[in-house]
């Protein structure tokens, strides 16, 4: 799993999502306008989209090609394919 994605990469977005939430919160208890609320919060969904790409992708480019050269290329392929149905879930 450590080498399928870039770590440090992945923590550095999701602290970044943690803040964009922190501040969402802090708006919440504002009198801020709710479609800068909306805003912020579509901006926050859209960074985790992202993380989720970039997690998908370090899938595809380690685990499903070493199991496509070195496994069972069927089991890889319906693993992965179950990996792309829960990502596809998030929209």
């Amino acid at each position: 799993m450590r080498q399928c994605m870039d770590i440090p990469k992945v923590q550095v977005r999701i602290r970044k999502i943690e803040g964009q939430l922190r501040a969402i919160s802090e708006m919440v208890s504002k009198d801020i306008p709710c479609e800068d609320i909306l805003v912020q919060i579509n901006a926050a969904k859209s960074a985790l989209h992202k993380v989720g790409q970039v997690v998908l992708e370090g899938h595809l480019q380690h685990c499903v090609r070493d199991g496509l050269e070195h496994g069972d290329a069927e089991k890889t392929i319906a693993e992965f394919a179950k990996a792309v149905e829960h990502f596809s879930r998030m929209g």
